[in-house]
């Protein structure tokens, strides 16, 4: 019976690992298709030179005429990932090596398909906050499921490696030295505008991975453990910390439970602990920093 048991369990982590690895790769395909619509619709033909190597391919296409952004950004994409695997080996990560070339195949395509020769409306600002939110949004969704697009990132790994210089400030540098070109290849109109969407990129990618990691975390004190106790484990899959704590007013003994979950289950959970115990006291908080199992691993 216990072989039977143990054979059910790891079948069944075998597939919720299956369906989260699917789920992984579609992300990544969807993150990065994201990020290439934004490059191409809306960075392309308004020269915003806002780092990265689609910000460099934006300066290096106006040196380069006779070589589009799109062939641009898969040279040095293929160039970066042969430079990753000389200093960096498999650190570079198969994710890695699968958005870099769908980024540099994408752009290819929709330069065949669907040719741009100027920008599509006569309003930089609008299309500098698509420029802004598409790419960083995919961005967001790639970096959330531990991908990259390569490029930039690459060399900014192997600047750690060999000069101890950290991650951050690497790609911060690059990116700042990519906007600085812009304003000498192209105009300063350009170049602040590609300042301006650095700037704001920074900022957005954080807040988007804030939110999408964001979960709720509640504690619950109550008279009527054992049916919430069970619903957490049962319905909504979760583990749940439980101690005894007495009231300070009252003098009485109350159960209080720590569980945490996502927003899409933190409705349901808030909802069914009044229905079971109506005097219960319910703590609501949100974070995006829970490491753990079940949540995001540390290393």
């Amino acid at each position: 019976m216990e072989n039977k048991e143990t054979v059910t369990a790891v079948n069944a982590k075998a597939r919720r690992t299956a369906k989260e690895t699917a789920a992984d790769w579609a992300l990544l395909t969807l993150g990065t298709l994201v990020l290439t619509v934004g490059v191409y619709f809306f960075k392309y033909p308004n020269n915003f030179a806002m780092g990265g190597v689609s910000g460099l391919s934006v300066v290096l296409g106006k040196v380069i005429p006779f070589l589009s952004p799109a062939r641009i950004v898969t040279i040095l994409n293929v160039l970066y990932l042969i430079i990753g695997f000389i200093f960096l080996g498999h650190k570079i990560g198969i994710r890695t090596v699968y958005c870099s070339l769908l980024f540099s195949g994408a752009l290819s395509l929709l330069e065949v398909v669907m040719p741009l020769s100027a920008p599509l409306t006569d309003q930089p600002f609008l299309e500098l906050c698509f420029a802004i939110l598409l790419p960083g949004a995919g961005s967001a969704i790639v970096f959330n499921r531990d991908g990259s697009t390569g490029g930039s990132d690459i060399l900014a790994l192997i600047l750690k490696k060999y000069l101890r210089i950290e991650v951050g400030r690497a790609l911060l540098l690059a990116d700042f030295l990519v906007v600085i070109a812009a304003f000498f290849t192209f105009d300063v109109r350009t170049g602040l505008y590609s300042l301006l969407g650095l700037l704001a990129k920074a900022f957005l990618v954080d807040s988007i991975i804030e939110s999408i990691n964001t979960s709720k975390f509640f504690i619950i004190v109550t008279s009527k453990p054992e049916p919430i106790v069970a619903y957490i484990e049962s319905t909504l899959h979760r583990g749940a910390t439980e101690w005894e704590g007495i009231g300070c007013y009252t003098g009485e003994k109350r159960t209080l439970l720590l569980v945490v979950m996502n927003r899409a289950q933190a409705m349901h959970m808030r909802s069914f602990v009044h229905t079971v115990d109506e005097h219960a006291f319910v703590l609501i908080s949100s974070s995006s920093d829970i490491i753990g199992k079940g949540f995001r691993q540390t290393g």
